[in-house]
């Protein structure tokens, strides 16, 4: 699923680190879960849209890398942005 501009706009205003910042480790984090969760939401009524399923998974694996890249250089930003979309349990 593809988020919306107004959406996709939104979101990178609220995980920027400064008002150019369109790319950073964060932003694509914050960006990827949007789609996921669209696409978790897509799943609810077309069960059996397995092509979806499998970019669903590919969007899984580029956030868990993005997200241990962070853990890896930014460790107290690692765990403000898990906080702040909810992804720990």
């Amino acid at each position: 699923m593809v988020v919306a501009k107004e959406k996709k706009k939104e979101v990178m205003s609220h995980y920027r680190a400064h008002d150019k910042d369109t790319g950073s480790a964060k932003v694509q984090v914050a960006l990827l879960t949007e789609r996921i969760n669209g696409l978790t939401e897509h799943f609810k009524s077309y069960k059996r849209d397995h092509s979806s399923r499998q970019g669903l998974l590919k969007l899984v694996g580029k956030r868990r890398r993005l997200l241990d890249y962070l853990k890896r250089i930014d460790h107290p930003g690692y765990l403000d942005i898990i906080k702040k979309l909810d992804l720990r349990k």
